[in-house]
């Protein structure tokens, strides 16, 4: 593995640590483990290299003094029989020596730091006064009326050969720690169904609320569940009825509208009447396709939003959008088309692309007055899709403000202003178009000028 991808692989592991709860308790279990059977070990230790000596030590030279009899019975000369007997049933080494008998139990087994002969072999803590090697060595060493020398020793081989209780210890208590993160991940699991659900409320999917197994028990878990699926209700009715009030308001208004529209025509045409009566015609026009944009914001933003796809020509389209917007700006004849000449024929809505086009056409020309270059239209293919972009030479829009473009009823309030004409609704209906149709919408700086971006996919 290449340096690099080592590398990349510690970074996102500590992201996922940093960002993982269920990871980070795995970690601090597997620490109170380590630490547990540390203090576990330790002490054992300490108390055994403590207490068990200042305890033992009457016991141990009673039980010496009773070998050393049984081995040399009646004060005698030490019995090898009686010795292999013993170091047979007992985990015990014994080395005798003297003028007639000099045997060793186990002689590939060196004895023990108490019992060397050279002092300076031993561990330095075994030459401190009251507990190093001299004290142990009046313990297990004893001497004989005939001049033998007895040793007592302890038998490595025999506990290595038993289990250890420090492997019993450390085993139950990784067990015990694999129980405890079973457990607690038991315990957190809600936390995975209440992320999806806060996720898919955040995106404005109220349909499918929390499941039920979450709430169950009073803990906290419970109570969080429960108060999202509150909350997630009460911003769905929110939602529902600021939606239900706007489409109620813009049905209502298309009656008076219609009636004033009526009005304004039937009003005499004379020198002096004429250029009020167009100037109303024109604030009415703009108020009844408010009205048209604001129901088709609402439809299109909704989740069930329903296509009527069809096979679309999307050259042929945007040659109609561009003959459609010369009625109101009579310089979209000079709009500059450039289509791929293999553009596919996809699925789409037509009256829906055909507003993505007109709103994309009439946005560049609105802010394209005094450019040197027209607007440009470009249709290509990405992938299986195709790629719109629509470009204009004007003066653009400061950076920061690019991301609010699509936003609905935003207007930058530098170079586009109410002057030019617009509500703020057209950028944002040509995303929900695209986001309909499975595509994405981009806006950036052209320098000069702006450039919107539309991929379709091909389904």
């Amino acid at each position: 593995m290449s340096p690099r991808a080592s590398n990349s692989s510690w970074k996102r592991a500590k992201h996922r640590l940093a960002h993982s709860i269920k990871l980070r308790m795995v970690l601090v279990f597997l620490l109170l483990a380590a630490a547990m059977t540390f203090v576990f070990i330790t002490g054992a230790q300490k108390a055994f290299s403590i207490g068990w000596r200042e305890a033992a030590r009457p016991l141990l030279m009673d039980y010496v003094d009773h070998l050393v009899a049984d081995i040399t019975v009646g004060g005698g000369a030490p019995d090898l029989e009686r010795a292999r007997a013993i170091t047979a049933r007992l985990p015990l080494t014994v080395r005798i020596t003297g003028p007639q008998v000099n045997w060793t139990s186990h002689p590939d087994q060196s004895p023990p730091d108490w019992l060397r002969d050279n002092p300076d072999d031993r561990d330095p803590r075994d030459r401190e006064d009251g507990g190093g090697g001299k004290d142990w060595q009046r313990i297990f060493k004893r001497s004989t009326a005939d001049g033998h020398s007895i040793e007592f020793g302890i038998n490595g081989e025999a506990f290595e050969r038993r289990p250890r209780m420090v492997g019993y210890a450390l085993t139950a208590l990784l067990v015990l720690t694999l129980l405890a993160f079973l457990y607690v991940r038991r315990l957190l699991r809600p936390l995975d169904a209440i992320q999806a659900g806060a996720r898919r409320f955040g995106a404005g999917d109220f349909s499918q609320p929390i499941p039920e197994r979450c709430l169950h028990g009073p803990d906290e878990l419970g109570e969080l569940a429960a108060t999202i699926n509150t909350m997630g209700q009460d911003i769905r009715q929110m939602l529902d009825a600021k939606r239900a009030l706007l489409l109620a308001i813009s049905h209502e208004l298309r009656s008076p509208l219609t009636r004033a529209r009526l009005n304004t025509e039937l009003l005499p045409e004379t020198a002096e009447v004429n250029p009020q009566r167009e100037a109303l015609l024109r604030d009415l026009q703009e108020m009844a396709r408010l009205i048209t944009d604001l129901l088709e914001s609402e439809r299109l933003a909704a989740n069930h939003a329903a296509l009527q796809r069809e096979p679309v020509a999307l050259e042929a389209l945007a040659r109609e959008a561009i003959g459609e917007l010369q009625a109101r700006h009579p310089e979209a004849a000079r709009t500059a088309l450039h289509a791929a000449p293999d553009l596919p024929t996809l699925q789409l809505d037509p009256a829906r692309m055909r507003l993505l086009l007109r709103n994309l056409l009439d946005n560049a020309l609105r802010h394209s007055a005094g450019a040197p270059l027209p607007p440009e239209l470009h249709l290509s293919t990405e992938g299986q899709g195709i790629r719109i972009e629509v470009r204009d030479h004007g003066p653009g829009v400061p950076e920061e403000q690019i991301p609010h473009l699509a936003e609905p009823f935003f207007r930058p309030d530098t170079a586009r202003t109410r002057s030019q004409g617009g509500v703020g609704l057209g950028l944002y209906l040509c995303k929900l178009v695209a986001q309909a149709h499975g595509g994405t919408f981009a806006v950036r700086n052209a320098l000069p000028g702006l450039a919107v971006r539309v991929v379709l996919p091909s389904r």
